[in-house]
């Protein structure tokens, strides 16, 4: 047994905050105080310390075909940050790695756990790439990862809505989809308008009618909400809401908020659609209109998606917008793809430039969405990876909500047009550590359904991170002391000690396998690939590289 003696402790699923206790550790679990006459085998003593749960990111593109395409894409991106294998003894071997915006997966797992981070959830998995994904999440050590499925432009659910199939068809599609993929989660981006890109269409407004199918976002968002809730699928559906990036898009991100009619719904990288259009540039924030919906609609959570200054690649499944960004390339090289006619992918290198007046008031609206909602419960920190900025940039993000001077300094730097159009400057509101440790460990475990993680509670998995606390929050949340992964110390410092691998996470949802008569047929007939070669089994998972498939078993809700 391990004790963690007098640490700091920051636990928002139980109500602590900043109390110091002692921690102890069995067999990989959080286990309660044991008798006088119990072995303490080992005791590390963390006087003054901050102890948290192992963060947990729900929305990072780390995994699947796009990402492969970004390192495929960006050899300038490898050569500007290489990591050296080293042999760490008992410890294991750390592969060598490259790559800033777009990592190698060795690269990817390393990083983020010297960061203090235990969890990751690839966003964005096209259940016809699903095996492809699940070998690239394996292949990515020292973390716990699950994968959201998208559908919504895909053409057998399409055909379905198009036909006026009941919801329970849909259901059944969905939970097999979930099933057949091991999935966390279901996602949906630029509903139907990945579709109608193919069909020469360049946008699809929520309530505009796809230019094949007849089908709009509004009702895709409608089916599939319905469906993941039905379903009992803990994390609400997914939404890349249409019009990413257009100025005005604001409106249509309150109109898909709406169009959820009260069912749990989750919309990512929201920074991106709180654009207005007032002032000579046509382009605004629209963060306190968004925030205030937020605040208003306790079935609404989201992501930010914040942007942060300097080179990156955008990576998206949302072809049609990435084809309009690519453009805007920086190096001018892009990749626009499509799988099968179901999915997309659109990859465009991009550098945010401060000066420049978009990037900047972009920065600004991100922070003003933070600052702004007032639930951390409900908001969670995002950059997008790799679209608003690589993930290692969290550690500045953080301190940029937690320490208002440090912001001010920030603004002063920026495009002085677009600081006198945010209302950032105004914003008093600075973070505590426990709305971080919400934000980053226990709102994620909720909204993901992880009862077992992100939090310090017995029983739960040992996912612990100890910081010495330093008033440079940026300095602090980039080094940890310590990290431990189901117990293990993997991290001393800010450097991986010991290679550990996590598991996978996926739901098991229940659902008429009947579902799988009409998919054949349309398999056979449509497609290049065979139906039953779509199933990921629970065997391949672990010889994927998960060190095991963590099942979360689904009750289905009443319609």
């Amino acid at each position: 047994m391990l004790r963690l003696k007098g640490g700091r402790l920051y636990d928002p699923a139980h109500g602590v905050d900043g109390l110091t206790r002692d921690l102890y550790i069995q067999d990989g679990r959080i286990v309660a105080e044991p008798g006088p006459d119990a072995v303490i085998e080992r005791e590390i003593d963390l006087a003054g310390r901050v102890v948290m749960a192992g963060a947990i990111d729900l929305h990072t593109h780390i995994g699947g075909g796009k990402i492969n395409i970004a390192r495929a894409l960006l050899p300038e991106d490898h050569r500007r940050d290489r990591v050296p294998a080293r042999h760490l003894g008992a410890g294991g071997d750390l592969h060598a790695g490259c790559g800033h915006a777009a990592p190698s997966t060795w690269t990817t797992g390393y990083r983020y756990a010297e960061m203090g981070y235990t969890a990751c959830f690839e966003p964005a998995m096209q259940p016809i790439n699903a095996r492809h994904t699940h070998l690239e999440l394996g292949d990515t050590p020292m973390l716990d990862k699950g994968a959201y499925a998208m559908l919504g432009s895909d053409d057998f659910f399409l055909r379905l809505l198009a036909s006026g199939a009941e919801q329970r068809l849909i259901n059944d599609y969905v939970g097999w989809i979930l099933d057949s993929s091991q999935a966390m989660a279901i996602k949906v981006v630029n509903p139907g308008g990945i579709s109608a890109f193919k069909f020469n269409a360049r946008n699809l407004d929520l309530d505009a009618a796809h230019p094949y199918y007849g089908v709009t976002p509004r009702r895709v968002i409608q089916a599939l909400a319905r469906a993941v809730h039905d379903l009992g699928v803990a994390h609400p559906l997914h939404v890349h809401a249409s019009n990413l990036g257009i100025p005005g898009n604001a409106d249509t991100t309150l109109a898909t908020m709406a169009a959820a009619e009260g069912l749990p719904i989750h919309l990512t990288h929201i920074q991106f659609h709180s654009y207005g259009i007032e002032g000579e540039r046509g382009f605004s924030s629209e963060a306190e209109r968004i925030a205030d919906a937020i605040n208003r609609m306790g079935n609404v959570s989201a992501d930010v998606g914040q942007i942060l200054f300097g080179q990156t690649v955008t990576a998206s499944g949302d072809s049609m917008k990435q084809y309009a960004n690519h453009q805007h390339a920086s190096p001018d090289k892009w990749v626009v793809m499509d799988i099968e006619c179901d999915a997309g992918c659109g990859v465009v290198p991009f550098k945010y430039r401060d000066k420049n007046f978009v990037n900047a008031l972009q920065w600004a609206i991100g922070l003003e969405l933070f600052l702004r909602v007032r639930d951390p419960w409900r908001i969670f920190l995002t950059t997008d990876h790799p679209n608003g900025a690589p993930f290692t940039s969290y550690p500045h993000l953080i301190r940029l909500l937690m320490d208002k001077g440090f912001r001010d300094s920030k603004l002063d730097e920026i495009n002085a047009e677009a600081a006198a159009h945010s209302q950032l400057r105004g914003l008093e509101r600075e973070y505590s550590l426990y709305e971080i440790a919400i934000m980053t460990r226990a709102a994620p475990a909720r909204s993901l359904g992880l009862s077992d993680r992100g939090h310090l509670g017995v029983g739960a998995a040992a996912d612990i991170v100890v910081y010495r606390d330093d008033a440079n929050r940026e300095a602090m949340f980039e080094k940890p002391e310590y990290v431990f992964k189901d117990g293990q110390l993997s991290v001393r410092d800010g450097r991986v000690v010991q290679v550990v691998n996590g598991a996978l996470h996926a739901v098991k949802p229940e659902y008429d396998k009947g579902i799988e008569k009409p998919l054949k047929e349309y398999y056979d007939r449509y497609m290049t690939v065979k139906m039953e070669h779509l199933r990921v089994s629970d065997d391949e998972i672990c010889t994927c590289g998960a060190s095991k498939l963590i099942p979360h078993r689904c009750k289905g809700r009443a319609a």
